[in-house]
């Protein structure tokens, strides 16, 4: 299924993306996202500093199936962020309901990457009314939150330099952004990504103003604080069907996390591991979400609007 698009529509390059964004207003500030398809609705949470972007691939694969929605977090992409708005974790789960109140859905399927991940486990958790299944891929977990190699990044948030020194340097230099020293080394496989085209998608917003700059330290200085402490009992207490997915090759997460929250997910579908495969992964392989996703949702049936297999 590599590089082919389910039928449905054509593959979402940067053009079509950027076409097909939507804009919600709420006390949030404007929401960016882009919607796909139709019937249940599925909820992709993208990771730092990434937007929805991310996901173009699985959106392809997975709307003839899905009504897929891939918005951009507080601090990231395309949204506009209110005067004064948070971009902490609990934020970006407060800003996702009402983003869903305001399309009119009331439950999702949610499919997270990397800060993401830990936004989803705090919706599944505090609010498993609005979440059928989760797919999680390399994240935070309550025990590596935030993982040490963020630590740099957090604090050059701090001094208000990250932004400029790293996005935009790989912004400049398209090559560097895909070395050894950039994000394509540090997060992707596939020493050809991230491609200019998502290099442009993805940090360009950030480095438009100094507002979208500010709001992107803050969401980076936000995860500095573990938003997961003590989230084990109530993971314990779900019954959202749950799949991890998980690149081996990633340097950023704990290898050892993926077990443990196969342990933690108190409903708990197993675990994939996939050899090599670093911390972007879901971006150079959506046939492998899509064909996760498609089981997990596939083994979920309602009854008394509970799931079981």
């Amino acid at each position: 299924m590599a590089g082919e698009v389910a039928p449905g529509g054509a593959a979402l390059d940067a053009a079509a993306f950027h076409g097909a964004r939507r804009y919600v207003a709420t006390r949030f500030g404007s929401i960016a996202y882009v919607e796909r398809g139709s019937g249940p609705a599925a909820l992709f949470l993208h990771g730092f500093p990434l937007n929805g972007f991310q996901w173009r691939g699985a959106l392809d694969r997975l709307s003839p199936y899905r009504r897929c929605i891939a918005p951009d977090f507080l601090g990231m992409g395309y949204t506009q962020v209110a005067e004064g708005q948070s971009c902490t974790p609990e934020a970006q789960v407060d800003m996702l309901l009402a983003l869903l109140d305001a399309l009119s859905v009331s439950s999702v399927d949610v499919v997270a990457n990397d800060s993401g991940g830990a936004v989803a486990q705090l919706l599944a958790a505090r609010h498993r009314d609005h979440v059928r299944t989760l797919l999680l891929t390399n994240c935070d977990t309550e025990h590596d939150s935030p993982p040490p190699a963020l630590l740099p990044v957090i604090q050059l948030a701090k001094e208000g330099r990250f932004v400029d020194e790293w996005l935009g340097r790989w912004h400049a230099d398209r090559a560097l952004a895909r070395s050894s020293e950039g994000i394509g080394g540090m997060c992707y496989a596939d020493p050809a990504q991230p491609t200019d085209e998502a290099i442009d998608t993805y940090f360009g917003p950030l480095l438009s103003t100094q507002q979208r700059t500010d709001n992107a330290h803050a969401y980076a200085v936000a995860l500095e604080r573990n938003a997961l402490a003590g989230i084990g009992p109530e993971l314990r207490r779900c019954r959202v069907p749950t799949r991890i997915v998980w690149g081996m090759g990633d340097t950023i997460f704990s290898t050892k996390s993926p077990r443990r929250l196969d342990h933690e997910f108190g409903h708990s579908r197993g675990v994939r591991l996939l050899k090599g495969s670093k911390l972007f992964w879901p971006e150079e392989r959506p046939d492998v979400i899509a064909e996760e996703a498609q089981r997990l949702w596939n083994a979920w049936i309602p009854t008394n609007g509970r799931g079981s297999r």
